[in-house]
């Protein structure tokens, strides 16, 4: 890789790869997983580089590459054979059920929202678009992004008051 598309190729991994992780990990669910998945994306996104003409068609390939890379892992694993042991595995703990409920808690709550209101929160939250961004995206003004933001969060508050105890989800 030369020079000039190899500071290219660094500036989009600074600037991108925690949104990429973050679809990563709502494409493995482990962060581990998540982590290889967006390694394994870049180094062939890398190997492509030279290729890629239309910057704003990068970031897409890259996301194509991850779902293309867990779909072939997830069919790789489906093929192994289970073979039955002695032993039944531990139960699964307190703190997992908890997590469980919380998940359909937040689903539920979601599902309650406007599909405007639950556009703007994955652009924000899942994207990690700026609200200039989001304005732009969807030709609205600042302002307008950030009232819907926030009634968003309002209308989650209300609908799923436990979510606003956790600080960490997921």
């Amino acid at each position: 890789m030369d020079p000039g598309f190899e500071a290219d190729f660094r500036a989009f991994v600074i600037d991108r790869s925690g949104a990429l992780f973050r679809t990563a990990y709502l494409l493995t669910g482990d962060r581990h997983a998540a982590e290889d998945l967006v390694q394994s994306a870049l180094a062939k996104t890398a190997a492509k580089w030279r290729g890629l003409r239309d910057p704003a068609s990068i970031e897409g390939y890259v996301r194509r590459v991850m779902y293309h890379e867990q779909v072939s892992w997830w069919r790789r694993r489906s093929r192994v054979a289970e073979v039955p042991t002695g032993w039944l595995p531990d139960q699964i703990g307190g703190e997992h059920a908890e997590m469980v409920d919380l998940r359909v808690v937040m689903r539920t709550a979601l599902a309650r929202l406007t599909p405007r209101q639950r556009t703007m929160l994955v652009l924000r939250y899942f994207e990690d678009l700026s609200e200039t961004e989001i304005a732009r995206l969807l030709g609205l003004r600042v302002g307008s992004v950030r009232s819907q933001i926030y009634r968003s969060l309002e209308r989650l508050k209300k609908a799923a008051p436990e979510l606003s105890t956790v600080r960490e989800f997921g």
